[in-house]
C-alpha cells in the first residue's frame, strides 16, 4: 500500500491542459524534479517527492532500505530559506504562538508579491518540531484562497483525483535536522501575483531537565517590512521563570522583549528593516536561526497540577526535593570501525564526563563490541574514584574496527544485570539500565532485527530499562526506538555533525537521576474514561508525566487524582483535586489563551501513544485496529498524521491540493513522544483484546487516597504562642499552661529512649512585639524514630523526611500519604499531618495560615497527642511525661478576681499551687474559632506541675533526646 507519496496539485487555465506527468515507480518519482510549465492564459507546476511503500506485515527492514538511509543526508547541506523566488516582494512575516498549559498552537502567516516581470514559481517552507502535527493550511493566490481539511489518505486522494488531474504540486518533506521537519509549499503565478501562505501546527511542551522550550525557526531569506514574532504563554498555577536563548546575533538580544506577570507572559521580537541587516548597507537578513523560549512553572505541591477544562483533564506530575534512587548502569558502545575519528573521539569525551557524573551508590560496568564482545568487568562495581579512573583509561585504549555484533553485546549487558539481582549486589530500590551507543546495523552473529528484539526481550526483566542512543543515519533508529520502548526505556538520535559529545551528555542528563519507580496515576471509580498512560516506570527528575482524559459528567464538581509512586525506600499516595469549571471561566477572559488545549492534548498524547503501539504491533491484525483509531482521532482532531493527509481546496471545491505528512525513513512512523513505560493502563470505549494492561490491581487504599487516622476527642495540646493543655484521663482533668521562652529555642516534648521517639518543637516569634510583647509559636515540628533513623520535620512550608541518606520533602499543597521503614505520614491538604510510628504512636501537627502581610502575626503550628500512644517507661518530656499520670488535688474553689475565673489550690507532685479557672482551644475542629476547653491553668511555666524547670527542657537539636531532668 502506498501511503507516503507526497502530491500537491493545483491548476487554473482557461484551456484545456495536458495531463499529468505518468509516474510509475518509486525509482521514477524521486528522480522526478519539480516541473513547470507554461500554457496560454494558464498558471501550473508540478512538485512530486519521494514516497513509501508502507508494508502493513510487522517485520524488519530490507538491506535496500537500511543503504537508503545513508543516502539521504545532503539535505542538511541544503540552505533554508522560508521565502523562495527571484525578484519577489515580501510584505510581511508574522509568527504567533499561543501556550496554554503547555500546549501550543502555533500560526506562520507570510505575504508576497511576485516583483519579477515573468511568471515564476514561489516556494513557502517552514521547519517546525518533529514532536508537532500539522492541523492546517491555507493559501490565497490572486484571490483564490485554499482551505485545508484534515482527511483520512485514501479520502483525500480520491477528492483530489476527482477535482484536477492537472499540474500543481507541492508536499511535505522532512529534513535531517536534529529536531525539525519541513513543510514546504511552492506556486507558479503570473507576474503582480499576491500569495498569502497560512500554516498552523499544535505540540505539547515536554519539560527536559527542568525547562519546557518553544522553538521556532526563523529564516526568511530577505528583509521583510513587517516582521514580528509573538510569544504568549498562559499557565494557570503560574509561571516561576522565562528565558528567551539567542541564536540569531548579538544585535538582536535587545530586540527580544519579555513581559510577565504572575501566570501570563508575552515575547515579543519586532526588528525593523534596518534591524534585520547584515551590515548597514547590506540588502541581506541577519536573521536565521532558532529562537527559543524556555520556561518552568510553579508547583506548589508533589502532587501535581490537575486541570479540567471543555470536559477534559490533563494531569502534569513533576515532583522535586526527593532523593534520587541509586543506579546500576551497564554502558554499551559500539567500537566498530565505523565508529572511527570523529564519532569516536566524541563518545570517549561524553563518557568520561559521564562517569564523573556517577554518584558512590551507583555501580556500573562498561561492554564494547565489534565482532566480539568484551567486558571491562565482569561483574558490576561501586562507582569509587579508583574504578572510575580505570574505567576512563580503559575508554581511551579503545581502538574502533571489525562488525557490529549488536545482539550478543545486549544479551551479555542484560546478562550482568540478572547476576547481580541473583548475587544481592542490587539494592532493591535502585534502577537497572542498559546505555546502547551504536552508529550502524548488526553485520556479525544474529543481524535479523525482529530476533534480536526478540533475544533482548527473553533476557530483559521488568525491573530492567534499555536506552538506546543511534550515531548518525546509517543505524536504523526505527529499531533502536522499538526495541527501547520494548523494554522500559526511549531512544535518541545524535547527529554526527553537530557536537555529538553534549549531545550524548545531554541525554544521559535527562536518565542520569531518578526519582520514582512504579508511578499510577489514577481516578476513582467513574469519574473518566478513555485515560492515556498513567503507568510509568520510572520519573526522571526535570521531566514531567502527563495524563489525559474525559471527564465523565457526575453530581461533584470536583476531580480527584491519585498519584502512588516508590521513591528511595519509602512508598507514598498523593492526591489533588481540580475544580471542574473554574478553569474554563479563567480560560473565557485571556485574551491569547488556546481554550480547546485540553481536548487536544488528549487527542495529541493519545495518538502518540497509539502511532508507539502501532510499531510494536504484533500481527497485521492489531496494526490495522489501530491504524483506523489513530485514523478517526486524528480526523476528529485535524492533526496531520502518517495515516492521515491535509487537503487544501478552494472555496468552491474545484481546485484541490493534497500533502501527505511521510513516513522518515531514517527515523520511522513515530517520531518524538514519550517511550512506553511498563503495563500500559488505557480506557478505550471498547477495550482491545490485544491490550496488555496491568496485571496489579492498586488497593482500595490507593483508588479511595490517603486515609488519615482521626484522633480521639481528648488529647494532649501545644498550640497558639504556645498554649499547653495536659488532659488527665484518669481524673477527667484538663491542666493549662504556658510555657515563656525565646524564639529559636528547641522543646522537648516527647523523649522516649526506650522505643526511640523524640518530638520536639522549635520557638518562632511574630514580626513584632504587640503591646510591648514579642509572642512565640512553634513553628517546626521534628518526630524522630532512632531504631530507621527516619526523622520527619514539619514546619509552616512543608515536611520532610529523612533517613541519613535520602531526604524527601512534601509541600503542604495536596493531600498525601507517605510510608517508610515503620514510619507512617499522612498530609492533608493546607490542614494538618499526621505521623505514626509502628501503628502505636501518633503525634499530629496542625497547620496554621495568617494573611502574609499582617504587620505581626506569623503562621504557626499546632500539635496533638493522644493519650493512648504506647511509650515505654522511659518517656519523658514537657508532655511525655505525663503518661505516667500524677495524683492531683484541687480544693478551696472560690471566685478570683475576674468573676469568670474561678481560683483554687492544687496539690501535685508533693507541691502546692494556686491555680486559675479558664479555658485554651482545640483548633482541630474550626482552625479560626476553635473550640473552648476549660482547665485549671498554672502560672509560671507550669512551676511545679513539671518535673523540674522548664529550661531543663532546652535541647541542643530538633532530634536530641532529652537528658535526665
Amino acid at each position: 500500500m502506498l501511503t507516503n507519496l507526497r502530491v500537491l496539485r493545483s491548476c487554473w487555465s482557461s484551456s484545456p491542459l495536458p495531463s499529468s506527468i505518468s509516474v510509475s515507480t518509486k525509482q521514477d518519482r524521486s528522480r522526478l524534479q519539480p516541473t513547470i510549465r507554461k500554457y496560454e492564459r494558464s498558471g501550473c507546476f508540478e512538485f512530486v517527492i519521494d514516497g513509501e511503500w508502507e508494508d502493513e506485515e510487522p517485520g524488519d527492514y530490507d538491506h535496500q532500505d537500511r543503504h537508503k538511509r545513508a543516502t539521504l543526508t545532503s539535505e542538511e547541506e541544503e540552505d533554508f530559506q522560508t521565502i523562495r523566488g527571484d525578484d519577489i516582494t515580501v510584505k510581511s512575516y508574522r509568527v504567533e504562538s499561543r501556550i496554554t498549559s503547555r500546549f501550543a498552537h502555533t500560526t506562520i502567516r507570510s505575504s508576497v508579491i511576485n516583483s519579477n516581470s515573468r511568471a515564476q514559481s514561489i516556494g513557502f517552507s517552514m521547519q517546525i518540531p518533529k514532536r508537532a502535527f500539522i492541523s492546517n493550511f491555507t493559501m490565497n493566490v490572486n484571490g483564490i484562497t485554499f482551505v485545508g481539511s484534515v482527511k483520512e489518505k485514501t479520502v483525500a486522494r480520491r477528492l483530489y483525483a476527482q477535482a484536477t488531474a492537472r499540474n500543481k504540486a507541492a508536499g511535505i518533506v522532512r529534513t535531517n535536522s536534529q529536531d525539525m521537519e519541513t513543510f514546504n509549499t511552492e506556486v507558479h503565478v503570473p507576474p503582480g501575483s499576491n500569495i498569502e501562505f497560512e500554516l498552523h501546527y499544535q505540540e505539547m511542551m515536554e519539560r527536559k531537565l527542568g525547562l519546557y522550550e518553544h522553538f521556532l525557526y526563523l529564516e526568511p531569506g530577505r528583509l521583510v517590512p513587517q516582521f514580528q514574532v509573538d510569544v504568549y504563554i498562559y499557565e494557570p498555577k503560574g509561571i516561576s521563570k522565562i528565558e528567551t536563548t539567542n541564536t540569531l546575533g548579538e544585535q538582536f538580544t535587545k530586540l527580544i522583549k519579555v513581559t510577565s506577570t504572575k501566570d501570563k507572559a508575552h515575547v515579543v521580537f519586532k526588528p525593523n528593516l534596518q534591524q534585520q541587516r547584515k551590515c548597514e548597507n547590506c540588502t541581506g537578513s541577519a536573521i536565521d536561526g532558532v529562537f527559543s523560549v524556555k520556561y518552568d512553572v510553579t508547583r506548589d505541591s508533589n502532587a501535581g497540577e490537575l486541570q479540567v477544562s471543555d470536559l477534559h483533564f490533563v494531569h502534569f506530575f513533576a515532583p522535586s526535593n526527593l532523593s534520587p534512587l541509586p543506579k546500576n548502569i551497564v554502558f554499551v558502545i559500539d567500537v566498530s570501525g565505523s565508529m572511527w575519528g570523529v564519532k569516536m573521539k566524541q563518545t570517549v569525551e561524553a563518557m568520561k564526563a559521564i562517569l564523573d557524573d556517577l554518584n558512590i551508590e551507583d555501580r556500573f560496568s562498561i561492554i564494547d563490541f565489534n565482532h566480539n564482545v568484551r567486558c571491562w568487568s565482569e561483574d558490576l562495581v561501586p562507582a569509587s574514584s579508583l574504578q572510575i579512573t580505570d574505567a576512563k583509561r580503559y575508554i581511551q585504549n579503545i581502538k574502533p574496527n571489525g562488525g557490529t555484533n549488536i545482539n550478543e553485546a545486549l544479551i551479555r549487558a542484560a546478562q550482568m544485570l540478572v547476576r547481580a539481582s541473583n548475587q544481592g549486589f542490587i539494592d532493591s530500590s535502585s534502577v537497572s539500565m542498559i546505555i546502547l551507543v551504536s552508529d550502524g546495523d548488526p553485520t556479525v552473529g544474529e543481524i535479523k532485527l525482529s530476533k534480536i528484539q526478540k533475544n533482548v526481550k527473553r533476557v530483559m526483566t521488568e525491573e530492567f530499562s534499555l536506552f538506546s542512543l543511534g550515531i548518525g543515519f546509517d543505524v536504523d533508529y526505527d529499531f533502536l526506538e522499538r526495541i527501547a520502548m520494548e523494554n522500559r526505556g526511549m531512544a535518541q538520535r545524535i547527529y554526527a555533525n553537530h557536537d555529538a559529545a553534549e549531545q550524548i551528555r545531554s541525554f544521559y542528563s535527562q536518565v542520569s537521576s531518578p526519582l520514582l519507580k512504579k508511578v499510577t496515576i489514577h481516578f476513582p471509580e467513574g469519574t473518566v474514561t478513555e485515560v492515556t498512560q498513567n503507568y510509568f516506570d520510572k520519573y526522571f527528575s526535570g521531566s514531567e508525566l502527563v495524563v489525559a482524559g474525559k471527564v465523565q459528567l457526575s453530581e461533584s464538581n470536583t476531580l480527584t487524582s491519585i498519584t502512588s509512586a516508590s521513591a528511595a525506600s519509602l512508598q507514598f499516595s498523593l492526591q489533588t483535586d481540580a475544580d471542574m469549571t473554574e478553569l474554563d471561566t479563567e480560560l473565557a477572559k485571556q485574551q491569547h489563551s488556546f481554550t480547546g488545549f485540553a481536548k487536544q492534548m488528549w487527542a495529541y498524547l493519545t495518538v502518540k501513544q497509539l502511532i508507539r503501539e502501532r510499531s510494536l504491533a504484533a500481527t497485521v491484525g492489531i496494526k490495522r485496529r489501530i491504524t483506523k483509531q489513530i485514523t478517526d482521532l486524528a480526523l476528529q482532531h485535524s492533526f496531520v498524521t502518517p495515516l492521515t493527509a491535509l487537503l487544501v481546496e478552494s472555496e468552491d471545491g474545484t481546485e484541490r491540493l493534497l500533502a501527505d505528512s511521510p513516513r522518515d525513513p531514517r527515523q520511522g512512523c513515530c517520531t518524538g513522544g514519550q517511550a512506553l513505560s511498563g503495563p500500559v493502563k488505557v480506557v478505550y470505549t471498547s477495550p482491545p483484546s490485544w491490550i496488555q494492561l496491568s496485571t496489579s490491581t492498586p488497593s482500595t487504599q490507593h483508588q479511595r487516597g490517603p486515609e488519615v487516622e482521626a484522633l480521639p476527642p481528648k488529647v494532649n495540646i501545644v498550640d497558639n504562642d504556645p498554649h499547653f493543655i495536659i488532659h488527665l484521663p484518669g481524673s477527667n482533668m484538663d491542666i493549662c499552661f504556658n510555657i515563656i521562652s525565646k524564639p529559636g529555642h528547641i522543646l522537648s516534648l516527647v523523649s522516649d529512649t526506650g522505643t526511640g521517639v523524640v518530638v520536639n518543637g522549635q520557638l518562632i516569634s511574630s514580626k513584632q512585639p504587640r503591646k510591648s510583647k514579642l509572642s512565640t509559636y512553634f513553628g517546626i515540628i521534628s518526630v524522630y524514630y532512632q531504631p530507621e533513623g527516619v526523622s520527619v520535620t514539619v514546619s509552616t512550608d512543608q515536611i520532610t523526611m529523612t533517613d541519613g541518606r535520602n531526604s524527601h520533602s512534601f509541600t503542604w499543597g495536596a493531600t498525601a500519604e507517605i510510608t517508610q521503614d515503620g514510619v507512617k505520614i499522612s498530609i492533608v491538604k493546607n490542614s494538618h499531618v499526621s505521623v505514626t510510628i509502628n501503628n502505636s504512636i501518633q503525634v499530629m501537627v496542625l497547620l496554621h495560615r495568617v494573611w502574609k502581610k499582617h504587620p505581626v502575626n506569623v503562621d504557626f503550628l499546632g500539635i496533638y497527642i493522644p493519650n493512648d500512644n504506647q511509650y515505654s517507661p522511659l518517656v519523658h518530656g514537657l508532655i511525655g511525661q505525663f503518661s505516667r499520670e500524677p495524683e492531683v488535688s484541687v480544693y478551696d474553689i472560690h471566685e478570683g478576681p475576674d468573676p469568670l475565673k474561678e481560683e483554687a489550690t492544687m496539690e501535685v507532685k508533693g507541691n502546692t499551687l494556686l491555680v486559675t479557672r479558664g479555658w485554651q482551644k482545640d483548633y482541630r475542629d474550626d482552625k479560626k474559632r476553635g473550640s473552648n476547653i476549660y482547665c485549671w491553668f498554672i502560672h509560671n511555666s507550669a512551676k511545679g506541675f513539671i518535673d523540674g524547670h522548664y529550661t531543663d527542657y532546652i535541647l541542643p537539636d530538633l532530634n536530641s533526646f532529652l537528658q535526665t531532668v
